[in-house]
């Protein structure tokens, strides 16, 4: 095992530091700007590294965290249950930072020092389809995120839109903080099956990871009635036929415009100056996916 390791560490090329005190001397010494910076909870897949690509493709330097934060689970088991791979995490970021680049591997202790008591109000964002299932989740979002922000002070900061709801929360926390990072989203990379790629599929059963792709196939086809169908007969369809798969069920499924995130009731409500996106979560044991894809009217 020990051999492994040294064999592994041979490997790295950039810099990894775990306090904040050396994170930021290490940003201060480097001096370059723009500085981009890609926040993860590891258990990294090639979605996170379509994140680091652009941010190495537009910055002369990058930060990656590695951070599981605790504030933003509900649910104690799911954060134990979390994936965790340091070593593989920092195996994959080796092949596409330089030696230029950080990563910082924080414990809780130095992102929250004391505990975080801040409260957070971003109205109807963090109060419907993940907020509504997850209450604190977007809260614990805003405390790691902010503290990441002002620990690292990136000038640009990069998010996957499969977590399509923490991203619109995100970009309100920076208006009502008065943060002048921009914020770039990235598509949803999928495997070649076409499940979004989640740290969390490799937590699924084989039955139910080989039959978990039928949450996308199944909300691409209601994205392509949309012109036909109205939403209540939309969301019917979507819910009987996840629903028709044993072991899965819809925790929820709606389609909101990407900005205020509101939910649409009837077709007649939907505005085509707007963009409006279909969101869903589905269990399947005590395994939570989820995903969304577009829904364009003609």
């Amino acid at each position: 095992m020990a051999k492994n390791h040294v064999k592994f560490v041979k490997k790295i090329r950039m810099k990894i530091v775990s306090t904040v005190k050396e994170i930021q001397k290490q940003i201060r010494e480097r001096n370059q700007f723009p500085l981009g910076f890609v926040p993860t909870m590891g258990a990294l897949h090639e979605g996170h590294m379509s994140l680091v690509k652009d941010a190495v493709a537009q910055c002369p330097l990058v930060v990656v965290s590695i951070f599981v934060n605790p504030t933003q689970f509900n649910d104690k088991n799911d954060l134990k249950n979390y994936p965790r791979n340091i070593d593989g995490d920092l195996a994959l970021l080796s092949y596409f930072l330089r030696e230029n680049d950080l990563v910082f591997t924080p414990g809780t202790e130095e992102i929250y020092p004391e505990e975080d008591t801040r409260k957070f109000n971003f109205g109807n964002l963090d109060s419907v389809m993940e907020g509504l299932h997850r209450p604190g989740h977007f809260n614990g979002v805003a405390q790691v995120v902010s503290r990441l922000f002002e620990i690292v002070t990136p000038d640009i900061a990069w998010f996957g839109l499969k977590d399509f709801q923490q991203v619109a929360v995100i970009k309100e926390l920076c208006r009502q903080t008065g943060s002048k990072v921009k914020i770039i989203t990235s598509p949803i990379i999928r495997e070649k099956d076409e499940l979004a790629m989640s740290s969390r599929n490799q937590l699924l059963e084989q039955d139910i990871r080989k039959r978990a792709p039928v949450i996308y196939k199944t909300i691409r086809e209601a994205s392509e009635m949309i012109n036909q169908k109205d939403i209540p007969e939309i969301k019917s369809f979507v819910e009987k036929r996840i629903k028709n798969e044993d072991g899965f069920s819809v925790e929820y499924f709606e389609i909101v415009d990407d900005t205020e995130l509101i939910p649409v009731i009837r077709k007649a409500e939907m505005n085509k100056e707007k963009r409006y996106f279909g969101c869903i979560a589905v269990k399947t044991g005590n395994i939570r996916l989820i995903d969304n894809i577009e829904f364009k009217l003609a």
